[in-house]
Parts: C-alpha cells; sequence; structure tokens
C-alpha cells in the first residue's frame, strides 16, 4: 500500500477503536465517586472532591498569574478556614516524574507553593486532614495525551527522532543554471598547417586521453603527423573535414563533464551573506539527489537585473548536471551549535502553543516549546522539553488528529 492509503487505514482503526473501547482521554474521578460518575464542578469552577460531609474544591488558575494550584473546603455545606485544613498534591506526569505541592492559607484558600507547568496532563493525588480527619483521592486529569498501539503508529508512518544539540545552517535559496568547466575544454588545432588527410572522432564520441583524432599532412615537410586526443572526454564540436586545409583554424572541441560550473544569481536581499568557500547544495530542476560542493567565486559587478553571479564548481561524473540544466540551490550562509533542537518537520499547534508531541512506550503528549532561532529542517528550543526526550518528527498530524478526536481538553 501507499503511505497515503496507509494513512486511511490507520485513521479508520483509530476510529473504531475510539467507537468500541472506552475513551483514554477522559478524566479519572475521585476515589470515593463511581466509575462512571461525571466530574462535579464547585462554585469556583474547580473539580469537586468528596468524602462523606467534607468537600475539597481543587482548581488551577492562570489567569493573570503563572498557573498554580487553589483549594477550598468545605465541611456539612459550610466553608472551612483554610488554616483548619492540611493539603497535599502530587501531579505524576507521563515520563515518570512527580511534583510534590504543598499549600498555605492565603485568604479564603489553600493555594499551591509551586507552579504548574504545562502540560496540565497528570495522574493527581491528593492527601488532606481536618479535624482529625484523613482524605484522599485518585484521579487522572489528561490533555493533549493520547495512546497508539506501535503497529498502528508505524504503519501510519509516525517517525520520532530525540531531542538534542544540533547544528544549525542559515541558508538562501538561489536558481541558476550549469556551463561546461572550461578548465575542463579543450580546443584541437594543428601545429603545423597543412591538409587534414582524416578525421577520427565525430561529435558526440567519447575519447580518452591520447586517442587518436586527426591526421594532418604538413604543408612544409610533405609529411603526416597524427594529432591525439589531450584529455578524455567527449566531442562536442567538429570543423574539420578531410581534405581541408587548417589554416590555423579551430578543428575539435573535446569537453570533459565530469566537472560543471553553476552559475547561480544571487539578488541584493541576500548577497551580503554569500562569500567565497560556502557551502552549496544544487538539485537539477528535473529533481533528483542534491549535489553539494562549494562557492568558489562571487562576482563583484551586478547584471542588468542587479543580480550577481555566484559560481561553484561541481563533481558531475555520472553527467547528471548537463552543461545548461536550470538548477535551485541552497547556499549555507551561516552555521551555528545550539544545545537543543527538534526537527520543524515534528512541529504543530495546540491552543496557544506550538508543540511536539513526546512519545513514552505508546503514549504521546504534547509538549509546550519555547523556540528561538530556526535555520534549515531544525528549530532551536529555549525550553518545553529535556534534552534526550524521544518525539515525533515526522507525520506528527497523526497524533494531532487523534488528540483532537478524543475531545481532551485544557478544562479545569
Amino acid at each position: 500500500m501507499t503511505r497515503t492509503t496507509w494513512s486511511v487505514v490507520g485513521a479508520l482503526v483509530l476510529l473504531l477503536l475510539a467507537c468500541c473501547g472506552p475513551d483514554p482521554h477522559s478524566g479519572g474521578t475521585p476515589a470515593h465517586g463511581g466509575a462512571d460518575a461525571p466530574e462535579a464542578k464547585g462554585p469556583h469552577g474547580g473539580r469537586l472532591l468528596t468524602s462523606h460531609d467534607f468537600e475539597l474544591e481543587l482548581a488551577i488558575l492562570e489567569r493573570g498569574v503563572p498557573p498554580e494550584l487553589r483549594a477550598w473546603a468545605r465541611q456539612d455545606g459550610q466553608p472551612v478556614s483554610p488554616a483548619d485544613v492540611s493539603l497535599q498534591v502530587a501531579l505524576a506526569r507521563l515520563g515518570g516524574r512527580v511534583d510534590e505541592i504543598s499549600f498555605a492559607p492565603e485568604g479564603d484558600y489553600l493555594r499551591g507553593d509551586a507552579v504548574v507547568h504545562e502540560p496540565h496532563s497528570f495522574e493527581v493525588s491528593v492527601e488532606a486532614a481536618h479535624e482529625g480527619q484523613k482524605h484522599s483521592w485518585r484521579y487522572e486529569s489528561f490533555e493533549g495525551r493520547t495512546r497508539i498501539d506501535p503497529e498502528v503508529a508505524e504503519s501510519l508512518g509516525v517517525e520520532t527522532a530525540i531531542a538534542g544539540p544540533a547544528v544549525l545552517q542559515d541558508t538562501v535559496t538561489v536558481y541558476g543554471r550549469t556551463r561546461a568547466n572550461p578548465e575542463r575544454v579543450r580546443e584541437v588545432r594543428a601545429r603545423f598547417d597543412g591538409v587534414v588527410r582524416g578525421v577520427y572522432a565525430n561529435v558526440g564520441r567519447v575519447v580518452a586521453k591520447g586517442d587518436r583524432l586527426l591526421t594532418i599532412e604538413s604543408d612544409q615537410s610533405l609529411s603526416a603527423y597524427s594529432i591525439n586526443a589531450p584529455i578524455g572526454g567527449v566531442v562536442t564540436q567538429r570543423d574539420a573535414n578531410q581534405g581541408e586545409q587548417t589554416s590555423g583554424r579551430l578543428l575539435l572541441t573535446i569537453t570533459d563533464p565530469s566537472s560543471v560550473w553553476a552559475d547561480l544569481s544571487v539578488f541584493p536581499g541576500d548577497r551580503a551573506g554569500v562569500r567565497a568557500r560556502n557551502p552549496v547544495s544544487i538539485v537539477p530542476a528535473a529533481g533528483g539527489d542534491p549535489v553539494t560542493g562549494v562557492i568558489s567565486t562571487v562576482d563583484v559587478l551586478a547584471k542588468e537585473d542587479q543580480s550577481v553571479t555566484a559560481r561553484a564548481v561541481l563533481p558531475n561524473p555520472e553527467g547528471r548536471l548537463a552543461p545548461g540544466t536550470f538548477v535551485t540551490a541552497k547556499i549555507t550562509v551561516g552555521e551555528y551549535d545550539v544545545p537543543l533542537a527538534v526537527r520543524r518537520e515534528g512541529l504543530q499547534t495546540f491552543r496557544d502553543f506550538t508543540v511536539v508531541y513526546a512519545q513514552v512506550g505508546d503514549q504521546y503528549e504534547v509538549r509546550m516549546l519555547e523556540l528561538g532561532r530556526e535555520a534549515g529542517e531544525y528549530v532551536e528550543v529555549l525550553g518545553g522539553i529535556e534534552p534526550g526526550t524521544r518525539y515525533v518528527a515526522a507525520n506528527s498530524y497523526v497524533i494531532k488528529a487523534d488528540i483532537e478526536k478524543s475531545g481532551a481538553s485544557h478544562d479545569h
């Protein structure tokens, strides 16, 4: 099957699994609630946890402040002084990290002592004490998380990579065409003028260095001598016929196509960064693998269209870059190391964030990124993902679609 066919099949499989089984994204319920009990909401919009006649409302506040947990307690339906409640919350995240949060009274609520970092996706453990009674709850509060069987992920073309250091390359894209390398072209003339007695190479013939090309009868000595190929290559021009006088003129031209020049037009907006010895990657207009080289010279005079010519000498052993071929080139104008980067292909949007999807086993979850410089196929990461994290680097839209299908929301 093609990758597109696999994508359709995989999407149908995921849809069937979602319809036939429990939703892996649905939030868990308090330990004292039924398995199918809906999540109860308190007056402040938070999750309402109950234990007999004691109630605790737990919410993440993130308007105007860094995200933090706040709690309100009630006994027999009446507000309880925050100073009379002891509260601890543990947030177990995908990958094994656990955030321990303690609470202190502030106004009419209890305030957590730590920022609740994105994503707000975790298994929550709550331990509270009031008037000598202990209360505990366990529930799941997931967002931006999904589970996909490895076989399904593979069939959908999901590829992963490890977040870590990378070399970022700034490039400019330019266009041009190839031409014969003048250093690999030889014009053949007679050393001594005379009559052409034999021609042994036609246009298009491949010759090796030393092959006989012509026989000339000298006008001075009336003896015949041979002209042999000065280089190996292809005969690209013939101006000699048997019986003609040489008269000092060009007889044959041999071109070695194993090396060509690429003349690239660089316009004013890109000119400042283009220098001799910059690496360059060149792709023929017909497509195929790129040919790499370096810029050898940059003209100092602009043409009528205000571009200057940057020239690269390229190997062409298989003749893919026939002289006259139109090409697209990427010239590297800067390189720098960054300690943490991800592939740009893996980036997606989630709420107001740019994210990648971390993989832990068969589970995937958003990682909200703070991004730095972008160059080439990588983007620098300033925060939001730990070095060494495995993330989805290709076909990440599959993960995004499955999370959106599940309806996992940012609802606290």
